[in-house]
């Protein structure tokens, strides 16, 4: 490229680079940028992303269709205190970290002024470690992991995280006097291993006997050999922390060899009878118990509202990560229409900052129960530890 330019080519440049000038300064003295336009009109956007196909679809996919039911109903009821409604922005990330990062990405230059999202642990941390950099409201209806909300205060999620879960399952096998404890993992999740240790922890703490803990891998669908150590040992319950579908062939095949006794579980285990497809016999399950914070046995006329209106708009039973859903976009309208109605944020910037005050301070009372935040992004709320009983499920109590 020649170094020699012409007198009517350095105008060229020298009038373009004033304009630009020009243009920023008036932006600036107007205290806006491109991206206030997004706070400025009839609508405003929100970011929902998940997993919609892929391994892991099936959680993405509830997650997608309580939010999508709640927004929708928001809108319907007129929307903001304003008058503004909100606009979905969905995207699939497809269960992959890498594919989460782009797909938020995507959404922060849409100029969304939030993200529900992301649906299970590993791809929620990266979309986390991103959204933080933007100070992006973030609400996640069930990433469980601890880690997901250390990056930033603008992390929240409507779920319990699984230290929570670990630690909870163990003080109630403590109540129940389970003496004896095996457990059996998939040591490659971040979920199920999350559990896992934060069980046999507290478990040790209250002088429990952790008698063998088996991990598998992910994809393997014979528990056989380590189910034939546990039983071995003689354990009065067994925890095992993963999510249905494998929980429901380990529950089979430990029946298959014999073992008559207890299973704990976590929230993975919502919808591992009953749904589309029963995972477990309701024979098998017989006795055994998992946490969750939604169950339709729950008779709540908020509870049994949301399932009628569930099953009205998709024609099937919703299930813990439907719930979860619909209460993440609870969260997030009530704390848009907080923002809307102070009316203070003028700039987009600022608007972001709002909302994540706004859901801070807030209380709302959803269908996996009243949620707060104390400090943290992690909920406050109660849990229900679900039995089951002649093929069904019970609450058998609130801790």
């Amino acid at each position: 490229m020649s170094n020699n330019i012409s007198r009517r080519d350095l105008f060229k440049v020298s009038g373009a680079t004033a304009v630009g000038i020009s243009l920023s300064s008036l932006l600036a003295a107007c205290g806006g940028s491109s991206s206030d336009s997004a706070i400025s009109g009839k609508t405003l956007k929100v970011g929902l992303m998940g997993p919609y196909s892929g391994d892991v679809a099936q959680y993405g996919l509830a997650v997608r269709n309580g939010a999508k039911l709640y927004f929708k109903q928001f809108n319907k009821k007129g929307g903001t205190s304003t008058g503004k409604k909100i606009s979905l922005i969905v995207q699939d990330e497809k269960g992959d970290a890498t594919e989460a990062v782009n797909v938020y990405q995507k959404m922060a230059e849409s100029n969304v002024v939030a993200v529900l999202g992301d649906v299970t642990s590993t791809p929620s941390i990266a979309v986390a470690q991103e959204a933080v950099k933007d100070n992006m409201p973030l609400v996640s209806a069930s990433a469980t992991a601890a880690d997901f909300i250390k990056y930033g205060k603008n992390a929240f999620r409507a779920c319990y995280t699984d230290p929570y879960q670990g630690k909870l399952m163990a003080d109630f096998a403590a109540k129940k006097g389970y003496k004896t404890l095996c457990t059996i993992y998939n040591s490659g999740g971040d979920y199920e291993k999350g559990v896992n240790d934060a069980f046999v922890k507290e478990a040790k703490k209250k002088g429990l006997k952790i008698a063998t803990q088996e991990s598998y891998s992910a994809g393997d669908v014979d528990f056989k050999a380590q189910l034939a150590n546990i039983i071995a040992k003689k354990p009065d319950a067994v925890l095992s922390p993963n999510y249905y579908q494998d929980d429901g062939k380990i529950v089979t095949q430990a029946r298959q060899l014999g073992y008559t006794g207890v299973f704990l579980g976590a929230d993975g285990w919502a919808n591992i009878v009953g749904g589309d497809e029963d995972y477990a016999s309701g024979k098998d399950l017989e006795g055994c118990f998992y946490d969750t914070s939604f169950v339709s046995a729950n008779t709540d006329k908020s509870v049994q509202q949301f399932i009628k209106d569930y099953k009205a708009e998709y024609n099937a039973d919703p299930t813990n990560f439907c719930a979860l859903g619909y209460d993440a976009a609870m969260i997030l309208c009530d704390a848009i229409n907080k923002v809307e109605k102070a009316g203070k944020a003028k700039t987009y910037k600022d608007y972001k900052q709002a909302v994540i005050d706004a859901i801070a301070k807030g209380t709302v009372k959803g269908v996996t129960g009243t949620i707060k935040y104390e400090g943290t992004g992690d909920p406050v709320k109660s849990t229900l530890i679900i039995g089951f009983k002649d093929g069904k499920e019970y609450i058998e109590t609130t801790m």
